[in-house]
């Protein structure tokens, strides 16, 4: 994984200079308490680059994951998210090092983030997307919209395909 696999922002409300938003986040949660991480994925959520990113953010520090993966937005009553969270959730365990809890939100992927804040605190936020050229979710401006929560987000984009960057599709 390279710098450019993973782009970490912070909030622009109460940026502090020079820190990371893994830094950030380990230094408001008391020792005691392990950082609390929510993970926005769906069709991603079993990829290298989150399962890699995952790992990294475990060997940080102490933290306990949530893996978040909205409803389809194409088809609601699917059971889409279901399937991504069964496959993905095994994978994110052995990453993580520990538990995964999983939720399946709206079909909306923002007004599911902000459902899940409403019910429980986070330090901080990993959105694992589609590649920059099919991704609904950065088309959207989800990770920025996720920071005006005013939390910390790390964006993870999974690799294109092979065919896919030679134009060799279909």
């Amino acid at each position: 994984m390279t710098a450019d696999d993973v782009d970490r922002h912070e909030p622009s409300s109460d940026q502090t200079a020079g820190e990371t938003p893994g830094q950030r986040a380990e230094l408001e949660t008391p020792a005691s308490h392990p950082a609390r991480v929510l993970i926005v994925a769906h069709r991603t959520a079993p990829t290298p680059r989150l399962l890699a990113a995952v790992t990294d953010r475990a060997r940080r520090g102490p933290c306990v994951f949530t893996l978040l993966v909205p409803g389809p937005y194409w088809d609601p009553d699917t059971e889409e998210a279901a399937a991504a969270l069964e496959l993905a959730a095994p994978l994110l365990v052995q990453a993580a090092g520990s538990q995964v809890e999983g939720i399946i939100g709206n079909s909306d992927p923002l007004v599911a983030v902000r459902d899940v804040l409403e019910r429980a605190e986070f330090d901080e936020v990993i959105i694992s997307t589609l590649p920059v050229h099919v991704s609904r979710w950065l088309r959207l401006d989800l990770p920025h919209r996720v920071e005006q929560l005013g939390l910390p987000v790390t964006v993870v984009t999974a690799e294109q395909s092979q065919r896919a960057r030679s134009g060799k599709i279909g």
